[in-house]
């Protein structure tokens, strides 16, 4: 690496003529030789044969040097900033962990294949950084999109798991602070973020839009007051006493939140998980009562005006005190009540009754604590998994909630007995059944019935586990199988509903009971069930069984957006999907006619194009 610059011979201004001289590479200044290898092009391989060159460049790319801190732009976030470390000895530590999780990954994806996983035990027992862990897998997962789809699927599984982890411990910790310090902005981000887990969702990002949010407040009232003490309120480090400067405090809230950026309850759309989540209440300025009263308590709070939250059934309400601060109330006419999903609107305690309809007692109008509002936001959630189509998705988002609800009061019979019934139901993780189900015992014998049947089933369920059935191998060249003309990684399309899907399994005949094929109307088609049915994954991320009449091959593929793919499919090859070694075990005929189909394609559509290019001559 040392190289070496000839300098010309140049005659000075007095005659004298200088012999060539040579300047190398390492007598530069380190300053200048570290900002050369710290060049974007460089890579860690680069800085290891440069420090191999001579001592002087080894003494620069030294592990404690610039040098070495540079490949790490990915991670910089997980270090205090000028925190001195060994660099070069964290590179190759995470080297060593990109190499074990990939390994782990790979064998996870074998062993998964007919089941679903849900606790990735072996991950945490590496005892790895979990920042190393992280990067490694989100480097598998923005990889070539097409290629290493099945590794892809489980390093997003894993990623998934872990960040959920993380989160529950910062929760836990969340929870045990003092009820002063509990933050319902903090804990609003946390659920958001237990639930998406792979969006990119921070305290300090929404925090910085809150306090855009404050800026325009205080822009505002600037307007009708510039002497207004909110404009040197800081985080709410102060309380504004007199009601007319919090009156004002609120018009121009309501005016900026409401008029100028146009945030709205989400009538429309009411149980859309999404209204729950404090970064799409943000991004989408709309959401429901509770979510959009967090985020009015907080912009009040950040100007010196202080709300409460109440638990007001079927309509989350906040409320401010009209009697002077440190007067004790426990009239419900002393509070004036703000309607965040009504656009702000001021009601007294009667027309709160009037806004859901019936009367309530007393006990509704009071104040609830952090952790109250969290269990109202949690249990929106969970009562809108419920709700759900029973399709994964909302599967997903009752084992997520019901995690958090279970987090914050893991006493709550009622929702172990739920989540114990969920993975029963789904035949997934029986050992945390068992768990679930003893501890349900122990809280309350009364529902020894209910558990004893659980228990039972689920016990039978972990012995069939230890004596696992072999899948069945499907050849086409069967005779049972000749009437099957597709094949699993084609991509296809609905002729009726005009759907977009890829298969990933056949069977010669529809194998579904008689109640779901009466259900589906299946007796209407031609062949009705005696012939072959498709299991198929379309793009609106639903799995259907679908009949070979109904079915046929998509004239321009394209990619199947389905959160499965990866499951099945190890890669996207421009016309279709290339089986994964999982399912080619299992139909181990059919990647040689996929080939076959496509390539037929091809040929057709090349022997079309000319006959279209010569009739428009003709024209």
């Amino acid at each position: 690496m040392a190289t070496s610059v000839a300098r010309a011979e140049q005659q000075s201004l007095n005659g004298i003529i200088y012999e060539p001289q040579s300047k190398k590479m390492t007598d530069l200044p380190t300053e200048l030789l570290e900002y050369i290898l710290c060049f974007p092009v460089l890579k860690h391989v680069d800085v290891c044969n440069v420090s191999c060159c001579c001592k002087r460049l080894h003494d620069v790319c030294h592990g404690r040097g610039k040098v070495w801190e540079h490949q790490w732009p990915r991670l910089q976030r997980f270090y205090r900033q000028n925190e001195s470390c060994d660099w070069l000895r964290e590179y190759i530590t995470r080297h060593r962990v990109g190499i074990q999780i990939r390994r782990t990954v790979e064998s996870i994806s074998k062993r998964f294949f007919t089941e679903v996983v849900n606790s990735f035990a072996e991950i945490e027992a590496l005892g790895m950084p979990e920042h190393f862990c992280e990067d490694e897998l989100l480097f598998i997962l923005n990889s070539d999109k097409r290629k290493s789809l099945t590794l892809k699927y489980y390093a997003k599984k894993i990623l998934y798991f872990l960040r959920q982890q993380n989160i529950l411990r910062s929760l836990k910790t969340f929870l045990e602070k003092p009820a002063e310090q509990q933050s319902a902005l903090e804990g609003a981000v946390l659920v958001d973020q237990y639930c998406n887990p792979l969006a990119e969702v921070t305290l300090e990002s929404i925090s910085e839009q809150v306090d855009g949010l404050v800026e325009k407040v205080k822009k505002m009232l600037r307007i009708k007051n510039s002497s207004h003490p909110s404009l040197r309120v800081t985080n709410g480090d102060c309380v504004i006493e007199d009601f007319e400067l919090q009156r004002q405090v609120m018009s121009a809230l309501n005016a900026v939140l409401y008029e100028q950026l146009q945030y709205k309850g989400n009538e429309g759309d009411y149980y859309n998980p999404l209204n729950s989540y404090i970064h799409q209440v943000l991004l989408r300025r709309t959401g429901i009562p509770i979510s959009l009263s967090v985020l009015y308590m907080t912009l009040a709070r950040k100007l010196g005006v202080r709300l409460e939250p109440v638990n007001f059934p079927n309509h989350f309400l906040l409320r401010w005190c009209q009697r002077p601060r440190g007067y004790a109330s426990d009239d419900i006419y002393d509070f004036v009540y703000i309607d965040a999903f009504g656009k702000g609107k001021q009601l007294t305690a009667k027309e709160c009754e009037y806004l859901i309809g019936h009367q309530v007692t007393a006990d509704y109008y009071s104040a609830i604590s952090t952790t109250e509002v969290l269990l109202r936001m949690v249990g929106n959630l969970l009562n809108i998994g419920k709700r759900g189509e029973g399709n994964e998705k909302s599967y997903q988002l009752l084992r997520d909630s019901l995690d958090l609800y279970l987090t914050i009061s893991p006493d709550n019979v009622q929702y172990l007995l739920l989540q114990a019934r969920l993975y029963f139901h789904l035949g997934i993780w029986p050992e945390k059944v068992l768990d679930i189900l003893q501890h349900i015992q122990a809280l309350d014998p009364s529902q020894h019935g209910a558990v004893g049947y659980l228990v039972q089933h689920t016990l039978e369920h972990i012995q069939h586990k230890k004596h696992p059935v072999t899948p069945e191998v499907k050849r086409r060249s069967a005779a049972e199988h000749l009437e099957v003309h597709y094949s699993v990684g084609l991509i296809m399309k609905h002729k009726r509903s005009g759907y977009n899907c890829v298969i990933y399994g056949w069977d010669p005949k529809c194998t579904m009971s008689q109640e779901w094929i009466t259900t589906m109307r299946v007796h209407q088609l031609s062949s009705g069930a005696n012939q072959p049915f498709y299991n198929v994954l379309v793009q609106d991320g639903t799995c259907r069984y679908a009949a070979q009449e109904n079915l046929e091959p998509h004239s321009a593929p394209l990619e199947i957006g389905h959160p499965e793919v990866g499951r099945y499919f190890s890669e996207f090859s421009e016309t279709h999907y290339v089986a994964n070694e999982e399912l080619q075990t299992r139909y181990p005929e059919d990647m040689e006619e996929t080939l076959s189909t496509v390539l037929n394609a091809k040929k057709k559509n090349v022997k079309i194009q000319p006959k279209i290019l010569q009739s428009r001559r003709n024209k």
